[in-house]
């Protein structure tokens, strides 16, 4: 008769849940029992992108496709689109028992490297171990606290592609095939492609291996007909984010991550994607590594001074100083952090270091070549600049790479290979009988990993502790500062080498069997917990939290009431704040201005050249009392009506200089490049003449009469309708941001051409009389990726349902023969 064993199939797994649930709860308490939610700061600038998305949905129905509330307006593919992928998306919220989100995402990561452990022969009890510690690392909960929601959704789901992908090359080819689907699908629909990209590099090196594995031992066709059900599980999985990764595709070439089109840029060898100076501005230090291993190796992370705290050497040298005035001067330089790049506080964890060494000397010879490359590759690679000669040949000639930004997320793939080699090797370990091997390979891995803790702690002293600048500051001060460091340092030197310590000698007591195996998973758990939650509790803490009632960053200022008041269609300029990285504004008005990683290339020039200059002249003279702004033409073409300074209820200036909606121009200035266009836009009377690039568009002429109006009767994100009354043929300049891909504009229903003026705007020769004019913003891509999407769901509801029964019905099979 067929069985299962519930103690030996199925409760292991049910206690890896309650687990992952107990630890969930528990590390994210408050926002269980205080009704508080998560204060993240890119959540809050997403929500302002968002908002007029969002209420658009909930009025209609609909899907804005297009929004005006950022950078005078842009696609919404990459802000909140809403696509026919429900079914992936009740898979997720199965998978992570209805959690609230984003939380939802670390138990997903929990979730999703057990299942990756399990498939290489990991005990179920220790791949709980080994998911905890990667679900608690710095990198999800540091990523978790600023708001990198789908990077962090992205992450957790990495190992459940791998893991499928390794259930195929174990040939449990079906079941592969599903988890692999269904990981990937999950994956996917976080919509974070440079960590899809980075997942993409370590299949890659894992396939590498297989295949030289195949060539070795002759076994190709084995190797092409399961490489063959891996691409069927990722044409499905790719199929239900087509839509999104279409639209990606097509906007990728006019935002910044494009070429830019103007010749300074070329001919300084810039390239289709991001400049070396934007994508490496956030790469690791060159010792930035050690964190891995010693959390404060580098001193602390953003915003950890060592005046907050009463026993440093800096605060009591500072007092005694005795002058206050230059005690608060100098209190910005007490850093704890003293690298010469962006803090990149990525602890894996001292136990996981340890096992990683481990699993060297003891995981099988692939896993050690993979998991090794990986490790070092991501580790370089998160270097940047930091290491230029390698990686910016990688960013020159390695495709696609020169697309991202912040190369300290390739930190991803060590913290994903250290804890599985390491676990890999533990589990070997514990079913050697090499007793001998093993004594002396443990005490090797013990000496390297912890004996690493301790050269650290005696050469400490050899240190500079001081980044560029820091020479100019007084001698006193900065010996004190040296001194806190040096503390730092040699303090987690110790912890760390204590952690090695604890699990190595928990290790050796369980394989000479003092102990047994379950003391082992319970007191390896606790040490894994304890190191990784310490240092996530430095980094993030009660002010990670805000009650949910708290909505003071959307809570309308009284200027913004104000300017509500007024219903008709304008835009905001922010000059208070950095307007493009401020989306704040944008959750109450159309703005000048946003937050976004991905803004059009064309604005971003715009704004820069034209805007900023403008902007200066601008403040200073109405700083001197002149309040004339006609000769700000960038910016009145942009319909800037407000100009904002401040939250109070007078803190902002009517700029009757607008231009408003659309306008009649009496002269087309024709040019013949994008940098011609560019500087000629900058500088002309744009109420009364457009800028036209008549390489790539065509006019029948280039003077016209201003005699007639046109009006906006109706708005909406992808609708705008305009009444034209002209006595002459005319040419109408629209405040509305030119875009090749969607737009389509019609003249009594008859389809127009959409001209592009001055650099960014949309234009149209209208003829003389009374016109109905409609722009409606109807992509392709949209419409017929989201069918294609829809359909991929569906064959993956299936493949994922079929593959789960037929592995089921196997398992029964082998169970009812082995008579367990």
């Amino acid at each position: 008769m067929n069985s299962i064993n519930f103690t030996k199939h199925i409760l292991p797994h049910l206690i890896a849940v309650l687990t992952f649930l107990i630890v969930t709860v528990i590390f994210f308490n408050p926002i269980f029992f205080d009704n508080k939610s998560l204060e993240q700061h890119d959540i809050n600038q997403w929500k302002g992108g968002a908002q007029e998305l969002i209420e658009f949905r909930e009025q209609t129905g609909e899907e804005g496709l297009w929004t005006n509330s950022m950078f005078g307006g842009m696609p919404a593919y990459l802000i909140d689109v809403d696509w026919s992928d429900s079914i992936v998306g009740k898979f997720k919220q199965v998978l992570s028992i209805f959690l609230p989100h984003p939380i939802k995402n670390i138990f997903l990561a929990f979730v999703s490297f057990y299942i990756l452990l399990l498939p290489f022969k990991v005990r179920p009890y220790l791949a709980i171990v080994g998911a905890l510690g990667f679900g608690l690392s710095t990198y999800m909960i540091i990523g978790l606290g600023a708001g990198h929601n789908s990077r962090i959704g992205a992450v957790a789901l990495m190992p459940m592609v791998l893991a499928g992908i390794h259930l195929a090359f174990r040939k449990r080819l079906f079941l592969g095939c599903g988890v692999t689907a269904l990981g990937l699908a999950l994956h996917l629909r976080e919509n974070h492609l440079q960590i899809t990209y980075y997942l993409l590099l370590i299949v890659l090196i894992y396939g590498a291996i297989e295949l030289i594995q195949a060539i070795k031992e002759k076994t190709l066709a084995d190797f092409a007909k399961k490489l063959a059900v891996l691409i069927l599980a990722a044409t499905i999985a790719l199929g239900t984010f087509i839509g999104k990764l279409w639209t990606t595709y097509e906007y990728s070439k006019y935002s910044i991550r494009g070429k830019s089109e103007l010749t300074q840029a070329q001919s300084s060898g810039e390239k289709s994607g991001l400049s070396k100076d934007y994508a490496f501005q956030y790469s690791n230090d060159p010792w930035g590594p050690m964190t891995l291993l010693v959390p404060n190796f580098l001193g602390g992370g953003y915003g950890q001074f060592f005046v907050q705290e009463e026993d440093s050497e800096t605060l009591k040298a500072l007092q005694r100083a005795g002058d206050q005035q230059m005690a608060n001067q100098l209190a910005r330089y007490s850093s704890s952090y003293w690298g010469e790049k962006p803090p990149a506080p990525y602890y894996v964890g001292a136990i996981f270091c340890f096992l990683f060494v481990l699993g060297l000397f003891f995981a099988e010879k692939k896993y050690v070549i993979w998991l090794s490359i990986v490790s070092l590759f991501g580790i370089i690679l998160s270097l940047g600049d930091s290491f230029s000669s390698f990686n910016y040949f990688m960013f020159d000639y390695f495709p696609g790479y020169n697309k991202f930004r912040s190369v300290t997320f390739t930190m991803i793939m060590p913290f994903i290979a250290f804890p599985l080699l390491g676990f890999i090797g533990l589990e070997n370990i514990l079913k050697s009988d090499q007793h001998k091997e093993v004594r002396k390979k443990l005490f090797l891995a013990l000496g390297i990993s912890g004996g690493l803790c301790l050269l650290i702690v005696i050469l400490a002293g050899i240190a500079s502790f001081t980044k560029g600048g820091e020479e100019q500051l007084p001698v006193w001060f900065t010996s004190a500062l040296k001194a806190d460091r040096e503390a730092l340092m040699r303090a987690d030197a110790l912890r760390s080498m204590l952690f090695i310590l604890l699990a190595g000698v928990a290790i050796y007591l369980t394989y000479l069997k003092k102990t047994k195996f379950g003391v082992l998973a319970i007191v390896l758990g606790a040490l894994v917990l304890l190191d990784v939650t310490l240092i996530d509790k430095r980094h993030f803490g009660e002010d990670n939290y805000r009650r949910s009632s708290d909505r003071s960053f959307i809570t309308p200022t009284e200027a913004d009431k104000q300017i509500l008041k007024d219903k008709s269609q304008f835009r905001v300029y922010n000059l208070q704040a950095d307007a493009m990285s401020e989306a704040r504004t944008s959750y109450h008005h159309h703005s000048i201005g946003g937050y976004h990683g991905a803004k059009m290339r064309r604005y971003q020039d715009f704004y820069t050249n034209c805007i900023e200059g403008q902007r200066s002249n601008l403040i200073s003279g109405v700083q001197n009392g002149n309040m004339d702004f006609s000769t700000y033409g960038a910016i009145n073409m942009l319909n800037a009506k407000y100009l904002t300074f401040g939250p109070g209820k007078g803190d902002f200036i009517v700029n009757e200089s607008a231009l408003g909606n659309a306008w009649l121009v009496d002269q087309v200035k024709t040019v013949n490049s994008p940098d011609e266009e560019l500087e000629v836009v900058c500088t002309v009377p744009t109420d009364s003449i457009a800028v036209v690039d008549v390489s790539k568009f065509e006019v029948s002429k280039t003077t016209f009469r201003q005699s007639g109006t046109v009006k906006l009767d109706s708005y909406s994100p992808n609708k705008l309708e305009y009444t034209a009354e002209l006595s002459a043929d005319g040419f109408a300049v629209f405040s509305e941001i030119y875009y090749p891909h969607g737009w389509v504009a019609t003249i009594d229903g008859n389809e127009a051409e959409i001209i592009r003026a001055n650099f960014i705007l949309r234009a149209l020769e209208i003829p003389a009389g009374k016109h109905k004019i409609v722009f409606v913003f109807k992509p392709k891509a949209y419409a017929i990726g989201d069918t294609l999407i829809l359909i991929s769901s569906i064959l993956l509801l299936l493949l994922v349902l079929g593959s789960i029964g037929y592995s089921a019905k196997s398992s029964l099979s082998k169970v009812s023969e082995s008579g367990e």
